[in-house]
């Protein structure tokens, strides 16, 4: 399947800003299942200084510098993108949790990608043990690590309930956890602080749903914003994908942006201005589904 996509982001400043400079996360990353293909990132006022790199995680960063007065500014990011269904896991196949825990407490040579990096805490998934309490019932002894993982996603989506309002992205986890309400954001940092506390590797990703599902298809939470979900590390079973607030394992549905410990190391967009004040913010994303050429058709 190949989609199109476009996400702007528009921030209208109360008072003139001198100077900003940002670092965007808008660029899809390239991986065995997606093609990111034709993409580009608009920015108005035009910057004076723009530098692409990649941060500690391999995700794709523009950095801008806005000079001038400007009470407006403005990201677009376009793209268009192939994705083919992943390989399916069979979970009953993976190791035992405990022994994923184990390879993460033991000799660093053995996890020569830095997987097990991702069973610390991080700024917004600290380790408290109300985590380990909340998710102990998909623990049991000797349980395949991806079943337990699924397991808890099944009692994440069962207990909590989707809320926009109840949250915002500052909320800690914590709170989450008592209100039992919250966005995906909350739904996949939770699932990380329970899935660390129990000493697995797990990352937050950032990314996009697709906006009209196809004919007979359920519309999935959260289509029409930017989506977060997380991955579980299943040690020869390489990362697998978890979507809490969805209930279920992404296959060729999700769009994957960038990666990290929590949303702090894949927010979209994050700067410094001089000047301003109090903003105004506006989001549009659209995932559109694009038609597939037919196999031995002459071109136009």
């Amino acid at each position: 399947m190949r989609y199109a996509v476009s996400h702007q982001t528009v921030y209208q400043y109360n008072n003139a800003v001198s100077v900003s400079h940002h670092l965007i996360r808008l660029t899809p990353r390239q991986l065995p299942h997606q093609n990111p293909v034709n993409h580009r990132i608009k920015v108005e006022p035009a910057p004076a200084v723009l530098d692409v790199h990649n941060d500690y995680f391999g995700n794709s960063v523009n950095f801008v510098t806005i000079e001038g007065t400007h009470r407006q500014f403005a990201v677009q990011s376009l793209c268009e993108i192939d994705l083919s269904d992943k390989p399916a896991v069979q979970p009953h196949l993976t190791p035992a949790w405990e022994q994923v825990r184990d390879w993460c407490r033991g000799d660093s040579r053995a996890n020569p990608d830095r997987s097990c990096e991702f069973a610390f805490a991080s700024p917004l998934v600290p380790l408290r043990p109300e985590f380990a309490q909340y998710a102990a019932s998909a623990f049991p002894a000797d349980k395949p690590v991806l079943e337990a993982g699924i397991d808890l996603m099944h009692h994440i989506h069962a207990d909590f309930e989707f809320d926009p309002q109840a949250t915002t992205v500052a909320t800690p986890i914590e709170q989450v956890l008592r209100q039992r309400r919250g966005v995906c954001q909350d739904f996949a940092q939770l699932q990380i602080a329970c899935l660390r506390a129990h000493g697995l590797p797990a990352r937050y990703v950032s990314g996009y749903l697709e906006t009209v599902p196809p004919p007979g298809q359920p519309k999935l939470i959260g289509a029409d914003a930017s989506h977060a979900w997380l991955q579980l590390w299943c040690g020869d079973a390489g990362w697998i994908d978890l979507d809490p607030t969805n209930d279920l394992l992404p296959r060729d549905r999700h769009i994957t942006l960038a990666w990290g410990r929590d949303f702090a190391d894949v927010s979209p967009l994050r700067g410094v201005l001089v000047g301003s004040g109090n903003h105004q913010l506006k989001v549009a994303v659209d995932v559109t589904p694009l038609p597939q050429p037919v196999c031995g058709a002459a071109p136009a």
